[in-house]
C-alpha cells in the first residue's frame, strides 16, 4: 500500500507562484510512477503532469506546459509541482497519485492507483 499527502497550496495571485510537495511513504517510492492531476469546482478531474521513476521522463497536460515543473527527489520519497504564471481558472483542488511500474518508461493513459487526499489552489484574479 501506499499513502500520500499533498502539502503547499494556498492563495496566490494570478500570475503568481505555488510550489506543492507529494509526500509518499509505503510503498518502495522509486519503483512507483507519479502523477499531478486537479480537480475545479464542477468540472471533471483533469490530468497536469506525471513523471517516471526515476524522472528521466516527464509529460504535461497541454494546458500547463512551459509554466508548471513536475520533479522528485527519490530519497526524500517526495514530489513536487513548481506552478508559475497561474491562471484563475487553475483554481481547484490538486491530487498527486501513483502507480507501481517496472519499467522506468511513462504511459499516459495509464490507470494511477493510489491518490492522495487532495490540496486546494486557489488563484484570485
Amino acid at each position: 500500500q501506499v499513502h500520500l499527502v499533498e502539502s503547499g497550496g494556498g492563495l496566490v495571485q494570478a500570475r503568481g507562484s505555488l510550489r506543492l510537495s507529494c509526500a509518499v511513504s509505503g510503498r518502495t517510492f522509486s519503483s512507483v510512477v507519479m502523477g499531478w492531476f486537479r480537480q475545479a469546482p464542477g468540472k471533471a478531474r483533469e490530468f497536469v503532469a506525471a513523471i517516471s521513476r526515476t524522472g528521466s521522463s516527464t509529460y504535461y497536460g497541454d494546458s500547463v506546459k512551459g509554466r508548471f515543473t513536475i520533479a522528485r527527489d527519490n530519497a526524500k520519497n517526495t514530489m513536487y509541482l513548481q506552478m508559475n504564471s497561474l491562471k484563475p481558472e487553475e483554481t481547484g483542488v490538486y491530487y498527486c497519485a501513483g502507480y507501481y511500474s517496472a519499467y522506468d518508461v511513462l504511459a499516459p493513459a495509464a490507470k494511477y492507483d493510489y491518490w492522495g487526499q487532495g490540496t486546494q489552489v486557489t488563484v484570485s484574479s
